[in-house]
């Protein structure tokens, strides 16, 4: 699988969880996509691109398990969650839930809009280790009161790894009648994802990460009955439409001005990809090697496992407690020395290691970053035990 990825073969690259990699075939169909708009961009964005675009979200509506009318591509999770938050009505001293593992990016998002509007940002503390999925969802429903209006809540969390058992939030906020915000930017090709039977009012995954499409390919999908009330992000010919469509959902929302937008009509070969390379087996196989070297990992830098470990809080990628006062100088260390891409993560002033392991990784690559840090705290002062 290594030869059909363009990494660079003089490091090991272990951070497939921030941008993804892409193989040759769908950069091959993506340029394509490219060089066709070129030959004619007017006919290719006034008459082909349609078609093209109507054919993508056929082939991720079935991938991700919903009706393609109730989800319109984006460039990432970012301008996704970003257009949910300018069209919530929320008043001054209503409640956003949340935990105090999301990602920093959307973090900030909440920031800026509790600033504006007098909306409070509840960043519900899970305490780690983890113990059990009743754990988490116990500590996390302390954080709910009669203020509560909305619930925005990771799948898989950036800084640690962890899977959230985001369904049985959804259930319970729909019983509650709480809105419900998921940023899945790790999900999709990497756990399974079915959004129906999930059932959010608002779900944002990428394709560019783990499902191995070029980078600026993401989805923000609305339940039905929310999708009259998201205003445009970027106001554009589809408002007020002298043309409208059968949705002026995705009028508002799928027609924002002139963009490279090759990337999502890729949809459909990136899926024919990861069919024909078995992915699921890929996926698997990446698993266990995650599980299998992580306590390996703990006992070198002599921390704590933070949950059991079982698929059911751990995919492609783990996250290791590590003890160090530069993070920056450690990441740079693994990156300039020993030609390892593997992130340091800092979240709510703890250290994290997170590799991702995908089907070009192999042991090997594990035990190049299991001998480095050896190295490391053999020859410097950055890590403490």
């Amino acid at each position: 699988m290594r030869e059909q990825f363009l990494l660079n073969p003089e490091y090991t690259h272990l951070n497939h969880g921030s941008f993804g990699a892409t193989p040759r075939a769908i950069l091959e169909n993506y340029q394509s996509f490219q060089l066709e708009m070129e030959r004619d961009p007017v006919y290719f964005v006034q008459k082909k691109f349609g078609q093209h675009l109507a054919k993508a979200k056929d082939a991720l509506s079935s991938f991700i398990h919903c009706e393609a009318k109730d989800f319109f591509f984006t460039a990432n999770p970012t301008v996704a969650i970003n257009t949910v938050m300018r069209s919530l009505n929320l008043k001054v001293g209503d409640e956003i839930l949340s935990t105090n593992q999301e990602y920093g990016a959307m973090d900030r998002t909440w920031h800026f809009y509790c600033k504006m509007s007098g909306v409070k940002y509840i960043r519900q503390p899970i305490s780690l280790p983890i113990t059990s999925k009743e754990k988490i969802l116990e500590e996390f429903w302390k954080g709910l009161t009669a203020n509560t209006k909305i619930i925005f809540l990771n799948h898989i969390s950036s800084a640690t790894a962890l899977i959230f058992p985001v369904k049985e939030i959804c259930d319970k906020a729909r019983a509650l009648g709480i809105t419900t915000i998921i940023d899945g930017a790790h999900v999709p090709g990497h756990i399974d994802l079915d959004i129906t039977e999930m059932n959010p009012d608002y779900y944002t995954g990428t394709l560019h990460k783990w499902m191995l499409a070029p980078k600026g390919a993401s989805f923000l999908y609305v339940r039905n009955e929310l999708q009259h009330q998201l205003e445009p992000l970027i106001v554009s010919w589809g408002y007020e439409s002298l043309m409208p469509g059968e949705s002026q959902f995705l009028d508002y929302h799928e027609y924002q001005g002139t963009n490279d937008n090759s990337a999502f009509l890729c949809t459909p070969a990136v899926i024919d990809f990861l069919q024909k390379n078995h992915w699921k087996e890929q996926s698997a196989l990446a698993k266990a090697l995650v599980l299998e070297n992580y306590p390996r990992f703990c006992k070198l830098l002599g921390s704590q496992e933070i949950a059991p470990l079982t698929n059911e809080f751990f995919g492609q990628m783990a996250s290791v407690p590590v003890q160090t006062k530069n993070p920056q100088a450690l990441k740079d260390l693994l990156y300039d020395k020993y030609k390892i891409q593997v992130p340091i993560m800092v979240l709510n002033e703890n250290v994290y290691l997170r590799y991702s392991i995908n089907a070009y990784n192999s042991q090997a690559d594990l035990d190049i970053l299991f001998q480095a840090l050896e190295n490391i705290l053999q020859t410097t002062n950055l890590i403490q035990i």
